[in-house]
């Protein structure tokens, strides 16, 4: 049996950070995974930078609160949801991504944690575990799981490599260059081709 693991921000909804970068007018905001494979590196550069423009984690919420899915997510993932299981495994945060699942119909979400302070000042991040989204994958696998994995940035590869099957959906330039193996799709109807044809057990030709 399949089970499907996807990423959250480029595939189902924007990111974040872009949004977060666009309304506050901080360019270096809009850096993400699709630029930068260090994820340690690029958080602790977010939070040095929110730290000198006095942002604070209500700051980020209010303008999550305005994002909406990118158009045909919600079909997608409730055409998935009818025909196998949906894990959504991203390396946002619980404090973020409550009113994102929220529109999505609340799929299951493997993600991280926070840490403020008083002030509400974003000081820290906790980690689920290292490497989260191809263990992720390793764990599905050990219970005796086929896995279909999705994503767009370099933080989703090593679970693409480690999943039976790895998809990249509207991937930058940068990422399809690095990683070539991965079939490359730009439109849900895309997607579920392609899904379909390995839960009826006949996966398209390569």
């Amino acid at each position: 049996m399949y089970i499907v693991c996807s990423d959250l921000e480029g595939v189902f909804v924007p990111e974040v950070w872009i949004n977060v970068a666009d309304k506050t007018s901080i360019p270096e905001l809009r850096r993400t995974t699709r630029d930068e494979p260090d994820y340690h590196l690029l958080m602790r550069q977010r939070m040095e930078i929110l730290d000198r423009h006095g942002l604070k984690l209500h700051d980020i919420q209010e303008v999550i609160s305005r994002i909406r899915p990118l158009p045909g997510a919600v079909d997608f993932i409730g055409w998935v949801k009818e025909r196998s299981q949906l894990i959504v495994v991203s390396d946002t945060f619980i404090q973020f991504a409550d009113p994102l699942m929220q529109q999505l119909g609340r799929p299951t979400l493997f993600c991280h944690t926070l840490v403020m302070d008083e002030t509400n000042r974003i000081i820290d991040f906790k980690l689920r575990q290292p490497d989260p989204k191809r263990r992720t994958v390793e764990a599905l696998q050990s219970l005796k799981y086929k896995v279909i994995a999705m994503g767009d940035s370099y933080n989703d590869c090593s679970m693409l490599q480690q999943a039976d099957v790895g998809i990249l959906f509207r991937p930058p330039e940068n990422v399809v260059r690095d990683f070539p193996q991965f079939p490359v799709v730009h439109q849900y109807d895309e997607l579920k081709v392609i899904l379909q044809s390995y839960f009826d057990g006949k996966p398209p030709s390569k």
